[in-house]
């Protein structure tokens, strides 16, 4: 990447990716050096193929791919030294000891930090000499995020590192994540479907549905600008689509806008309209997604719609 930005832990660049039954479709995303990600997605999004890419697992079909500085997946053995994994569904030794495991990472990587490592053990209550086989789901999570986070990688990529654990679990993974995030050097994409992880955790949001990237910003430039507005207004009268105007929903006098860049101008043009505000609400991130994902699926709808009636046109004249 001849102009890559060295304060960039991630640079992805128009990447495509081809299965038969699905398409990662010009992926681009950037991720700041002491930055979380919070990388959101429904199942099947491509989270976890844009991470496979990131780690060398996958390689793209085109586009750009750098990590830490390494153009992947050239120099993936390069970036791997720095780039730490961890996901719900990681493989541990079954008939090994976390201890074993411990020693074992520690033998591999010079950067193992013997006493951070001990500390972590006790923050998530694991008993060192207990064997993996004997650990509940909760148990192996965390013992694979102590093997991943005590070596000290500078990037962390975890693949919904929070799924099916109970909520003191949740709360303690989630907080040891947010100390390593003092460090300003090291970044963490944190990919979920979770949206509370990701608000508390993250000040990087992108938001990923059916291969494409839908939406990416600033955590907090969301939060400011998405609004959802209550308002009553006589059912005669039409309300004007304005712009940032996602979703407009009328039942009789009452309706509820939702909009993606809400300003006083917007709701002072409904009440010129006539209408009554009631509420002026903000959104959760949740909230947030679930609007982009079904604005975003609907513009594709009508594009995809679009098109089939040009080509249908197109046959018919031919």
């Amino acid at each position: 990447m001849k102009d890559y930005d060295n304060s960039m832990a991630i640079q992805m660049r128009n990447v495509c990716k081809h299965y038969p039954h699905f398409d990662l479709q010009n992926i681009s995303l950037e991720l700041p050096k002491g930055s979380i990600m919070g990388f959101i997605g429904p199942n099947g999004a491509g989270k976890s193929t844009t991470i496979r890419i990131l780690m060398g697992l996958v390689q793209q079909d085109s586009g750009i791919v750098n990590v830490l500085g390494n153009q992947m997946p050239t120099h993936q053995i390069a970036a791997k030294w720095d780039i730490g994994f961890a996901s719900e569904d990681m493989r541990l030794y079954k008939n090994e000891t976390i201890q074993w495991h411990m020693d074992y990472i520690k033998s591999i990587y010079p950067t193992w930090d013997t006493n951070y490592a001990k500390q972590l053990v006790k923050r998530f209550d694991l008993t060192r000499h207990q064997k993996v086989k004997g650990l509940s789901h909760g148990q192996r999570v965390k013992a694979g995020l102590l093997l991943m986070l005590a070596r000290k990688p500078k990037l962390l990529l975890l693949d919904e590192p929070t799924t099916g654990l109970d909520p003191v679990a949740r709360h303690e993974v989630i907080n040891e994540l947010m100390d390593v995030l003092l460090d300003e050097e090291r970044s963490i994409l944190f990919s979920s479907h979770n949206t509370q992880d990701v608000e508390q955790l993250s000040d990087e949001i992108t938001f990923i549905d059916k291969g494409r990237i839908i939406s990416s910003e600033n955590k907090e430039s969301y939060l400011e600008k998405w609004r959802r507005i209550r308002l009553e207004i006589s059912s005669d009268k039409q309300l004007p689509s304005l712009t940032g105007m996602v979703e407009q929903r009328r039942s009789g006098t009452q309706a509820i806008i939702t909009a993606k860049s809400f300003s006083e101008n917007m709701a002072e043009t409904y009440r010129n309209c006539g209408a009554h505000i009631h509420s002026i609400e903000n959104m959760t991130l949740e909230e947030i997604f679930v609007s982009e994902v079904q604005s975003s699926r609907a513009f594709n709808s009508s594009l995809d719609a679009a098109t089939t009636g040009d080509n249908m046109n197109k046959g018919a004249a031919a």
